[in-house]
């Protein structure tokens, strides 16, 4: 059960936390790049399936801006490219074989030249993990944020403390934040727990923003970050990235090469142990789990037991996995609850304290999530729609029990104000 804080909830969906235990290096055998179908990521294949590639070789290119890559996860040869109608991508499977080497680009330029440095991002697939807000989507390749959200700080039940990764990178992550400079002319905010300051600030320009936050959900998602300090707006976007990719911006920069691992906390109640692993994009979850999983059913889902689904490989942004066995008791529910499922209306929202902090105080929960189940758009504009996404509504979904969900709902309408203001 979730337990009350002053602005957040406290969760224990697990006997153990992985705190900072020692990180295993394991790279699966096999591993794919994914994209659900609601991304409809169009791309244009530049590999054949069997054909052997470099760690960090282009192996896509999107079809609608030809300049942004998606580059192999791991040396190794193409397995499987799958793609759906209109070439939107459903998945490119990998063999990994050690031998077949990384592919090295060209730095020079690039820590001084806005221009360089998005080059060198686009090339490298390294582009893809910048994260824009309205909508959720990868930046178009001309798109001017006008602000930038480091996080330092990730509250998801169970998930890596990101100190763990930037203690080993701490050179290549001041490189790399530095970098962010270029790409936008407004603040970098670096959000991180309230211990030790990650970086000095008198280093870095007077537009860094440190911001420090409790360790408590939902705190540690950019999307309260960027409403509480710069709601993203339509015509004002706002940039997210995890920490750990902007150390893979200064790996990068520093040496040409692209990262071949992320840190990936290996959790869940069907675990024996909770494990941290240093894992390649795209890893195997089966192989993360097998031989660690207690016996019985269980669900592997990639991300945290709150926003994960269920699924064969890691997803491109996640940094959990969840092993997690199923929830004893009657599938059939109390009676009521079935009832109010049968009703021809929507079940309604019953306000409670642990639905009031879910959101973390940051706006006022009941007037937000009834102008979402009642489709008011307008209203749930005002109130700071627009600098949410789906995860940032996954713990009001827990305690809730909503249906239909309100992540779905904050999907759809953010698919409704992007079709009427952007352009077919």
């Amino acid at each position: 059960m979730p337990r009350l804080s002053s602005a957040g909830l406290l969760l224990r969906l697990s006997e153990e936390a992985p705190a900072r235990l020692p990180a295993e290096l394991t790279i699966t055998d096999e591993c794919a790049l994914t994209a659900r179908p609601a991304d409809d990521f169009r791309v244009e294949p530049l590999v054949r399936e069997g054909d052997l590639v470099q760690q960090g070789a282009p192996v896509l290119r999107s079809r609608r801006e030809p300049d942004v890559m998606v580059t192999a996860p791991v040396p190794g040869r193409v397995a499987e490219i799958a793609l759906g109608p209109g070439h939107r991508l459903s998945s490119i499977k990998f063999f990994h074989e050690p031998g077949a080497g990384r592919r090295q680009f060209d730095p020079t330029g690039a820590e001084d030249d806005s221009d360089r440095l998005r080059a060198l991002l686009l090339a490298s697939g390294l582009w893809r993990r910048l994260r824009s807000r309205p909508y959720g989507r990868v930046p178009p390749v001309a798109e001017d944020p006008s602000a930038i959200f480091v996080m330092a700080i990730d509250t998801r039940p169970l998930a890596p403390d990101p100190r763990t990764v930037l203690h080993e990178v701490q050179a290549d992550f001041e490189r790399g934040l530095r970098s962010l400079f270029l790409l936008t002319g407004g603040p970098v905010f670096l959000c991180q727990d309230e211990g030790e300051e990650l970086v000095g600030k008198p280093r870095f320009s007077d537009r860094l923003r440190v911001v420090t936050d409790r360790h408590v959900h939902p705190h540690g998602l950019p999307g309260y970050q960027i409403h509480a300090r710069h709601p993203a707006r339509v015509g004002r976007p706002v940039w997210d990235i995890h920490a750990e990719d902007v150390a893979a911006f200064g790996t990068l920069l520093r040496e040409g090469l692209v990262p071949e691992t992320r840190m990936v906390a290996v959790t869940g109640t069907a675990l024996t142990k909770p494990r941290l692993v240093r894992c390649q994009p795209g890893a195997d979850l089966r192989a993360l789990s097998y031989t660690h999983t207690v016996p019985g059913p269980h669900r592997i889902l990639s991300g945290s037991p709150l926003d994960g689904e269920e699924a064969r490989w890691l997803r491109p942004r996640d940094r959990q996995v969840s092993v997690m066995s199923p929830v004893p008791g009657n599938d059939k529910g109390h009676w009521f609850l079935s009832a109010l499922r049968l009703a021809s209306r929507p079940m309604p929202l019953v306000p409670n304290a642990a639905l009031e902090q879910s959101m973390g105080q940051a706006l006022p929960v009941m007037p937000f999530l009834r102008a979402l189940a009642a489709g008011d758009t307008e209203t749930a504009v005002r109130l700071g729609a627009l600098s949410l996404l789906e995860e940032d509504l996954a713990l009001a979904d827990y305690v809730s029990n909503a249906d239909p969900g309100l992540a779905r709902l904050l999907r759809s309408l953010l698919d409704r104000v992007q079709a009427e203001e952007e352009p077919a």
